[in-house]
């Protein structure tokens, strides 16, 4: 009779399938932004476009994204904060889904598959969110299961 005890099961593997899935593309892509920001192509959608030129044209905008996308990556990468680095990450894909859903509807699926990533790996280590998640919290931490 197979074992089928999680320390025996194939989904041991997924929270870091999940990191690497994540941490790569992020690292890559905030290595680029913030490096060399792209800048949009032209047949961009002008609201899009203006979106776009307005963050380039604050000089710190896509720079700060990217270095966050890629200190974000490279913790997933690494196992490192791992709760902290899909908190800094979260902003970034809601943002994405919502620009990608009014202004630019050709990148929605990749944001989509992406946010749905980072909704996995939030769920995998969710028992370090809950005292972020809960309403009421003592000062100083405490225990998860506390009543709040």
């Amino acid at each position: 009779m197979a074992d089928a005890s999680p320390s025996r099961s194939f989904t041991r593997f997924l929270p870091a399938i999940g990191r690497v899935l994540l941490g790569l593309p992020m690292l890559v892509f905030g290595l680029m932004d913030a490096f060399h920001p792209m800048t949009p192509p032209p047949n961009m959608p002008e609201g899009a476009k203006a979106f776009s030129l307005a963050l380039a044209q604050t000089g710190y905008m896509m720079p700060m994204i990217g270095t966050v996308l890629a200190v974000s990556g490279a913790l997933l990468l690494v196992n490192r904060f791992v709760p902290l680095a899909l908190l800094f990450l979260a902003p970034f894909f809601v943002n994405s889904l919502l620009f990608h859903g009014f202004l630019e509807r050709s990148g929605l699926l990749p944001a989509g598959i992406f946010a749905a990533l980072e909704l996995a790996m939030a769920w995998a280590y969710r028992g370090t969110f809950c005292a972020v998640l809960r309403a009421k919290n003592a000062p100083g931490g405490g225990d998860c299961k506390a009543a709040g």
